[in-house]
């Protein structure tokens, strides 16, 4: 049967708030969400795929990266694990976005607890400075340009929700 992918802009709108905020290093217009469906990977939830350096040669391009979320399993978690699965795929990205990754010894539980303390205290400081409407304005011409998709996001809040259990 195979794996089908989808472009997950929902989870577009979500890493460029988590970039805006907690890793100003990524460059959006280089990284994509997609959610697979059919995958018969065991335990995983989410991988961060690169472009490695010697197809950047051949491409001509500078690095790339796609954040891929296997739906059957990710789409149940509830709303704190989606987030920290989001802010874990993120931290696999160095800082030179140059094709490489950053390893599990770094990515950690508690490395990835801290971050989201941290986009969770920045996201009520700053309010409305980056709604979904201003994120909105700047993807938009991305997936447009990239994708051919012209749709608005789900005006959904995040709130916390207390965790329920460890996923990685």
């Amino acid at each position: 049967m195979g794996i089908k992918y989808e472009h997950a802009e929902d989870l577009q709108l979500v890493t460029s708030e988590m970039a805006m905020l907690l890793f100003p290093h990524v460059k959006m217009e280089s990284l994509v969400c997609l959610r697979s469906f059919g995958s018969t990977s065991r335990g995983t939830i989410a991988r961060c795929h690169a472009l490695g350096k010697a197809m950047q040669i051949a491409l001509g391009r500078k690095g790339f990266y796609l954040i891929e979320v296997i739906s059957e399993r990710f789409d149940k978690m509830n709303e704190v694990d989606q987030l920290k699965t989001l802010i874990h795929e993120l931290m696999h990205i160095p800082k030179s976005f140059g094709g490489g990754f950053i390893f599990h010894n770094v990515v950690n539980d508690k490395n990835v607890d801290q971050m989201y303390e941290k986009y969770i205290c920045l996201k009520n400081r700053n309010g409305d400075a980056y709604s979904e409407e201003t994120l909105e304005e700047k993807k938009q011409p991305f997936l447009e340009k990239s994708f051919g998709v012209k749709r608005t996001f789900p005006e959904e809040k995040f709130t916390k929700i207390k965790e329920k259990k460890r996923w990685w």
